[in-house]
């Protein structure tokens, strides 16, 4: 009997169990709807309350480029029923938090890592199980992600019209780590792959000491951090910058909150479907030009309202884009085997671009000075996105003239 079927039957269930799973994970990102009421309940300032956020942007970060070794050693179905109740665990004591620090060891910490531990590694995972159309499955995955921030803001919205503020925490957490355990218990390990005998277009596979050793590697997480950074920045102040560069009211420019979920979403789905048909670093390229086009109204132009919306959705669009289309690419530099690992460590950009961009904003004064340095490193990744090669391109080429002599 054939095991294509069996194959083919673990692999979409697999696929299914990590869109759940990645849903679910996703629902941290509604994270603001909570700065309020926890701001009167522990009689501190909303950004005290939000750095809780920056916390766990970190932590999801860290967790995600450790998450390759606990794959390894207790298998992809585990770590992601582990990371299901830790992020409970998290909830349960988000509830109970009484003082800033309780608040930043649950909520930042603790659901960071849980998030991270299971974040990159289910979607590294199922990106394995179909090599053959990498950038449709990490549209699908990260897509869910993305749609899992949407989908929890009116959950979470309906709960806390019915339910104090640490009874939602509590039914937040189970909700979400009911999803992730069942969604990890349609999960199993991607087989490793094997490289295509004679085949000089696949990257070998490199573990993650070697592909350090590369300068491909660092040209890559330059330009991770550059996108992570521009992206998360401009998100993250999108209303402020309405408010305080176009002169919005702040109605209108809270828009820009559904402008940048809509431009998000479309530049995961846009972006990781063409990556299947183009090569992935000019998707990259692409997208680094229309976050400079955005960066650009910003920084260059008398701006009005539809030119500030112009410019938050390029700005989304890009980061949505390329986190999509990042998985595949380092796998097409370092092959898919270490794709966790490997990806894992320039996913940590995640999290230093996540705190640069304010932290560079509170030191300079405003937004004109981060938005200058976007723009440099926004130049300087594009200059790398085109020049890059991939590593054993040189290797490569040097046995096929050997074969030729």
């Amino acid at each position: 009997m054939s095991t294509q079927p069996v194959t083919s039957r673990v692999r979409w269930l697999t696929l299914a169990g990590t869109i759940i799973t990645q849903f679910a994970l996703g629902s941290v990102y509604t994270w603001s709807l909570f700065n309020g009421q926890l701001s009167q309940k522990l009689e501190a300032s909303v950004s005290q309350v939000a750095f809780s956020f920056g916390l766990l942007s970190l932590g999801l970060a860290v967790a995600s480029s450790l998450a390759g070794k606990l794959q390894e050693r207790f298998g992809v179905r585990n770590v992601t029923i582990g990371a299901g109740l830790l992020l409970a665990f998290g909830f349960f004591l988000t509830s109970h938090a009484d003082n800033l620090f309780m608040l930043y060891l649950s909520a930042g910490v603790l659901v960071g890592l849980a998030d991270g531990a299971g974040y990159l590694m289910t979607l590294s995972n199922c990106v394995k199980w179909f090599p053959e159309r990498k950038g449709v499955i990490s549209a699908c995955a990260i897509g869910a992600y993305g749609l899992g921030s949407l989908g929890f803001k009116f959950i979470c919205s309906y709960l806390l019209s019915v339910n104090s503020l640490e009874n939602t925490f509590l039914i937040w957490g189970g909700i979400a780590m009911t999803m992730i355990i069942a969604g990890a218990l349609l999960m199993k390990d991607a087989p490793k792959q094997q490289a295509a005998s004679g085949s000089v277009n696949n990257a070998r596979d490199f573990s993650l000491a070697q592909a350090v050793r590369q300068p491909q590697y660092w040209m890559l997480a330059v330009m991770f951090l550059t996108a992570c950074m521009s992206g998360l920045y401009v998100i993250g102040v999108a209303k402020d910058i309405g408010e305080g560069l176009v002169h919005l009211s702040t109605q209108t420019a809270a828009s820009a909150v559904t402008v940048i979920a809509i431009a998000n979403l479309s530049g995961r789905l846009v972006l990781g479907v063409l990556s299947d048909r183009v090569a992935r670093i000019r998707v990259i390229t692409l997208a680094q030009l229309v976050s400079l086009t955005g960066m650009s109204i910003l920084l260059f132009t008398h701006m009005s309202e539809s030119t500030f919306f112009i410019s938050v959705a390029c700005v989304a669009f890009s980061f949505g884009g390329t986190i999509t289309v990042y998985p595949s690419l380092v796998s097409d530099f370092f092959g898919l085997n270490n794709l966790t690992k490997n990806y894992g460590l320039i996913y940590l950009g995640f999290g230093i671009g996540s705190v640069l961009g304010s932290l560079i904003a509170s030191l300079f004064g405003g937004f004109v000075v981060t938005f200058s340095l976007i723009m440099t490193l926004l130049v300087l990744s594009l200059i790398m996105s085109l020049t890059i090669r991939l590593p054993n391109a040189q290797e490569q080429e040097t046995m096929q003239q050997a074969q030729t002599l």
